[in-house]
């Protein structure tokens, strides 16, 4: 029998298979009640087969609310609850509406300490997303918390996480058979530091399952669940259904073999990758939970010519475009309802900007560097945009610790942010410069800007210079021209 339990962290071991309760959102649409105390009692079913961890966010309806009534009961107590925090990027930030945040999720599960509490940032370019992990991190030193992890982080800003000292156990992403965004450097990033990823959509709301072969397509709009609208929508970016039906047909046999279900085998695949330390697979509270056949995970291993055959089809789906979590961040919005209409109405503006008269404005990051020397982090005249040279400082804070790619990714995010604050884009970036302290860092700094700016490609300089600041190993500007 395979091992069924992942060691998370040295005091946490954690089901491989993790109960998700997302799907209570949807069993609430139109404002269907659900009797909390009976949901509860479903929860029981799982932690008697050693299945003992739930997942959920402070946004899935009543999902809270009734891990924390299964959480008093005597079953409930071996139970672990682990949740999420998806700030409302609309709100005022500080440390007292984070608390406030963490409170509630506490108030809800009816503990005093969060399992683990996991953080999701919309806009890399607005630092506030910085500002809630560190207070976060206060929080876990005092013992609400008693683990950090991240939730859509890419490979880049869990990098930033970690180098910058923010300790964090997992990030939770998107990976199926149809995603392989995270099997690349979100992977090597998570090997790297030791980091588990906690792998959701592995079934793709269903579609990879024996429910799906042979039938006929459906349009996005008449799917029976926010989940299938959500994954129908990847389904549609990597390739369509006729490869999905190529591919249940390639796992069928395969399931056969090993006396498994389609479903099986698409989670045993992304259970067997290297960074993964779990699959959470999602369950609908008393109508279908699946349980036995979850089970069956542990007792078959893939063969060599199994892994070949799928990762044969899987080659020929498209890739779904950009790195984990950008589906959240920038088209396609690969969501239930196609857009962030269910999350958010839009974005706020990164950093404060003041009309400075005679057709100009500026925005302020608020570093120590802009008081100390007189100058803004950026101008804008007209449909022109400069950004000053910009360094990862935020506040009193060095961003990114001793790994120049790091640094260069915040210093970048900030510029993007400099520029989204005066009605500009990343896109409309034309020149960018970089100074560097050590020559031998060129290569991680370029790569990364390589990344950021893959298909901008502005005119680019880099110089080897002194750098004022004890740690700064990279600073960088940028013009850009806004397009009307």
């Amino acid at each position: 029998m395979q091992e069924r339990y992942t060691q998370l962290a040295p005091d946490l071991k954690i089901s491989r298979v993790l109960t998700g309760l997302w799907q209570i959102a949807d069993m609430e649409r139109d404002g269907q009640a659900l009797d909390l105390e009976q949901a509860a009692s479903h929860m029981e079913a799982y932690t008697q087969e050693g299945l003992m961890t739930f997942d959920m966010a402070d946004h899935y309806g009543s999902a809270e609310l009734i891990a924390g009534i299964f959480g008093k009961s005597s079953l409930g107590k071996t139970g672990q609850f682990f949740t999420k925090w998806v700030p409302d990027v609309q709100a005022e930030r500080s440390k007292a509406s984070v608390r406030k945040a963490v409170e509630l999720s506490l108030q809800r599960l009816q503990k005093e300490q969060l399992d683990l509490l996991q953080y999701h940032a919309w806009n890399y370019a607005d630092p506030a997303w910085l500002d809630d992990l560190y207070w976060l991190q206060e929080f876990q030193e005092e013992g609400l918390i008693r683990h950090l992890g991240l939730t859509n982080f890419d490979a880049a800003h869990l990098d930033m996480v970690l180098a910058s000292g923010i300790k964090v156990v997992s990030n939770q992403v998107s990976y199926s058979l149809l995603d392989q965004r995270a099997a690349g450097k979100l992977s090597e990033v998570c090997q790297r530091y030791g980091i588990h990823l906690l792998a959701y959509g592995t079934l793709a709301g269903g579609l990879l399952s024996d429910k799906w072969l042979g039938q006929s397509e459906r349009n996005v709009d008449n799917m029976d669940t926010w989940s299938q609208m959500k994954y129908k929508r990847f389904l549609d970016v990597a390739g369509g259904w006729d490869k999905l039906q190529t591919l249940l047909a390639r796992l069928r046999p395969i399931a056969d073999e090993h006396q498994a279900s389609i479903a099986n085998i698409a989670t045993k695949f992304i259970l067997e990758q290297a960074a993964v330390g779990g699959v959470i697979i999602g369950a609908r509270l008393g109508q279908s939970e699946h349980i036995q056949d979850n089970l069956r995970l542990f007792n078959f291993e893939l063969s060599d010519a199994n892994r070949q055959a799928i990762e044969d089809v899987i080659a020929q789906f498209n890739p779904i475009p950009g790195d984990c979590g950008d589906e959240y961040r920038k088209p396609p919005f690969l969501t239930a309802a196609g857009d962030l209409s269910h999350h958010l109405t839009d974005f706020p503006s990164p950093y404060p900007v003041k009309d400075m008269g005679a057709g100009k404005q500026q925005a302020l990051s608020g570093t120590i560097w802009e008081d100390l020397a007189g100058f803004s982090r950026a101008i804008r005249k007209g449909n022109r945009l400069l950004v000053s040279g910009t360094t990862a400082t935020h506040g009193d804070k060095l961003i990114g610790g001793n790994d120049p790619a790091a640094q260069a990714h915040f210093i970048i995010d900030k510029i993007e942010g400099a520029i989204q604050s005066l009605g500009g884009n990343l896109e409309d970036v034309v020149r960018t410069r970089i100074y560097i302290q050590n020559m031998d860092d060129w290569e991680p700094i370029s790569r990364a800007h390589g990344l950021r700016f893959a298909n901008i490609q502005p005119a680019n300089t880099l110089i080897r210079a002194d750098i004022i600041g004890e740690g700064y190993l990279v600073e960088m500007e940028a013009e850009a021209v806004i397009r009307s």
